[in-house]
């Protein structure tokens, strides 16, 4: 891919998740500062590589599951750091939030799931003692991918049936696990994202916390505040 094609992609990506709504080329062609032609050029190209579509005719283009993976890749390897406004500020705010549980395990990762609802908006999760903690089910549901009906509601209903089994036989060894759509074990067409990190607790040296929401999502923020609740939670437990 070349520097633009790889732009292109993120900026994308980026105005996707804000509005929840195709990016068209006039946009794209005014962000960059070149032609809509050029754009819708590059456009093509990406699509050929499999990772934007055009969901209707005459639209614009969202990414595909292997967009979003690249554009993963590029944020936990480094290729890429986006601008987050205020995210420091909310790390400590989880941060003293969560501190204030000292000795408290179950308070601490229930008060830390908590705080990741409010601040991402998708569904928070933990394993507390062989257990599923969960909070914030409405916000899932309220995603505009999960309120027209089809087989995302019932397929991310059949992953959260199963996560806490799956979590503990698989027990993912990565500090930080993404799974985007269809990279989730159970329940592939979801169109959901599952990211979790692995924490120490007195439950387990395999205990995990995370989100589950929308392909569609700011990545970059969300693995933060994920990466800072459980680096948060080892020092508090």
């Amino acid at each position: 891919m070349t520097d633009r094609q790889t732009q292109i992609l993120i900026a994308i990506i980026e105005q996707y998740a804000e509005i929840a709504a195709p990016v068209g080329s006039v946009t794209l062609a005014k962000l960059f500062g070149v032609s809509s032609a050029t754009v819708r050029s590059e456009m093509v190209r990406l699509e050929q590589m499999g990772l934007i579509m055009q969901p209707h005719t005459s639209a614009g283009r969202i990414p595909t599951d292997k967009g979003y993976r690249y554009y993963v890749n590029q944020i936990t390897e480094n290729a890429y750091t986006p601008t987050l406004p205020a995210l420091d500020r909310n790390a400590r705010a989880i941060e003293a939030r969560v501190s204030s549980y000292q000795g408290q395990a179950d308070r601490a990762i229930r008060s830390a799931v908590d705080s990741l609802v409010e601040l991402t908006h998708n569904l928070g999760i933990a394993t507390i003692d062989g257990q599923l903690y969960m909070s914030g089910i409405g916000n899932l549901f309220s995603q505009p991918e999960f309120m027209h009906g089809g087989d995302a509601p019932q397929a991310v209903a059949r992953l959260l049936d199963n996560l806490e089994p799956w979590l503990r036989e698989a027990a993912p060894a990565e500090p930080l696990n993404v799974y985007i759509g269809e990279e989730n074990p159970i329940g592939k067409s979801s169109g959901a994202s599952l990211i979790v990190s692995k924490f120490r607790s007195p439950y387990s040296d395999r205990s995990y916390i995370g989100v589950l929401g929308p392909t569609r999502q700011s990545y970059a923020r969300t693995i933060r505040l994920v990466r800072q609740v459980a680096k948060t939670l080892e020092e508090v437990l």
